[in-house]
């Protein structure tokens, strides 16, 4: 099989550590403690409304909490969950083993790991919910366990997890992978305004960490995107594990506007049109698009499993553009290293201390592995007025 130059560090990197993996082998857990400088969380960005009685309300902020190494790194890992999630998608894994919020600060990575707005702990918000709009991914747990290609669940047949699958099949991991579903306490519209304030939302967290290395996973990656465009200066990197949707520049949009025989698939996966401008920030940092298994490579009525070939499809577009234009941008699919059985959130599976090393290798490779100028931790939002009218 051969690969393209653009990903053959990562072949080469990814050969000499991949082996033959049963279907649910578990790897040792790692060893060593972890040394912590400091821990915590923090509230950023949001709004402030005064209402005609006095009254204030503080919402629509995101949540972080933070792990700083005692020997930390010099940039700081930001990690942004799916649809129907919350930060908790990056600390355990659903059979409690270690998710990144152990194993990267292990290895000096100093992370944030963040609920967005209207989400988890940072879901304080005058806003209503809009179910009318919800993706079906969320509205069922059978359309969640297809959507994360566990396996498949054709109501009224039983579900069943993939042949070949990196996912725990335990009773526990079962359990504990539905009850970490999150719903949103206000409305996400799909919009292009509603990207931009989710990205004006991260750039405020970036005054307080400094540049930084984002991680997305699923639905957040058009958020990554709007955000990389929006501050590329304090984005070092973007890793998007299986981005839900991708930007286009208008002067070169894909002409297939409908790849899809369902239409709520190609609704969703349309192409996010931005100017030129916007797009070529894109071109200012590497970016690591992972893709797992099991995704479908044929047209199906299942929307949970058309939604991943579509929005794969679309990746590879939006990486042929990003690179057109100068830029420095890698599709990688799992499978097409030897590494099976991966779903849709591979930095949870099975093997993934094997994915947080594609992580690191990708990282070291850009050169944004270093110690120089060690992370110290976040500073302070420096507000100069009350957000309350205080009388004394």
């Amino acid at each position: 099989m051969k690969f393209s130059k653009k990903i053959s560090g990562l072949v080469l990197a990814a050969a000499l550590a991949v082996m033959p993996l049963a279907a649910h082998a578990q790897q040792p857990a790692e060893e060593g403690p972890i040394v912590l400088k400091t821990m915590g969380s923090l509230f950023f960005g949001g709004t402030v409304t005064t209402l005609p009685n006095g009254e204030t309300f503080h919402g629509d902020h995101g949540y972080a909490q933070f792990y700083i190494p005692q020997n930390s790194r010099t940039y700081p890992l930001i990690m942004w969950h799916g649809i129907g999630q919350s930060g908790r998608t990056y600390e355990s894994t659903p059979d409690g083993r270690e998710g990144y919020m152990a194993i990267l600060p292990r290895r000096d990575w100093p992370v944030y790991i963040i609920d967005q707005p209207r989400r988890g702990r940072a879901g304080y918000t005058a806003s209503k919910i809009d179910t009318d709009g919800a993706a079906p991914t969320i509205l069922l747990e059978s359309a969640v366990w297809d959507a994360f290609r566990n396996g498949l669940w054709l109501r009224p047949e039983k579900p069943f997890v993939f042949p070949v699958s990196q996912f725990p099949k335990t009773p526990d991991a079962v359990d504990q992978f539905f009850r970490q579903q999150t719903p949103d306490t206000g409305a996400e519209p799909r919009t292009k305004e509603y990207r931009g304030t989710m990205a004006n939302t991260m750039a405020q967290l970036l005054k307080q960490t400094g540049p930084a290395v984002l991680i997305t996973h699923s639905n957040s990656g058009q958020y990554g995107w709007a955000t990389a465009m929006g501050d590329p200066e304090n984005i070092k990197a973007v890793v998007a594990y299986e981005p839900g949707a991708c930007a286009f520049p208008s002067d070169d949009m894909p002409t297939d506007l409908t790849p899809s025989d369902l239409d709520l698939v190609n609704e969703l996966q349309a192409p996010q049109e931005v100017t030129p401008e916007e797009f070529n920030n894109l071109t200012k940092m590497p970016i690591l698009i992972i893709y797992g298994d099991n995704v479908a490579t044929e047209k199906t009525n299942n929307f949970n499993s058309e939604v991943w070939r579509v929005a794969s499809h679309r990746a590879r577009q939006m990486v042929e553009r990003i690179n057109a234009r100068g830029g420095d941008a890698r599709f990688l699919s799992l499978p097409e290293l030897g590494i099976r059985g991966n779903t849709h959130a591979a930095f949870a599976d099975l093997n993934n201390l094997e994915i947080a090393k594609i992580l690191e290798d990708f990282l070291h490779e850009k050169g944004l592995d270093g110690r120089e100028n060690p992370h110290q931790g976040p500073k302070q939002k420096g507000l100069t007025e009350y957000t309350i009218p205080l009388a004394n």
